[in-house]
């Protein structure tokens, strides 16, 4: 059997999310926000970093697929749901193919 060809994309988010006032706050941000990645794009996401932090929190978002024009506009519409977050701020967008 012939080895299934697939592109993977990583999507690595840093957010500021400048109302937050206690971690509930911005994990209440966050969630929505993932919430949203999941369910538009069918893309698996985590938090990844800045657990801790008020303000602050990365997400990582992957999607897996054959065809990587296909990937890349959905990369590309992901970005475009982030930035138009009116509750945060992207601070870094880093893209890797794997």
């Amino acid at each position: 059997m012939p080895d299934p060809a697939f592109c993977i994309s990583l999507l690595t988010i840093e957010l500021m999310i400048p109302w937050a006032r206690s971690l509930k706050d911005r994990r209440s941000a966050v969630r929505g926000l993932k919430d949203r990645l999941r369910s538009r794009f069918n893309a698996s996401v985590a938090e990844v970093a800045y657990q801790d932090k008020w303000q602050r929190a990365i997400i990582a978002v992957c999607i897996i697929g054959n065809d990587k024009r296909d990937l890349e506009s959905n990369m590309s519409k992901i970005r475009q749901l982030c930035e138009e977050a009116q509750d945060m701020q992207i601070v870094d967008v880093r893209q890797q193919w794997l």
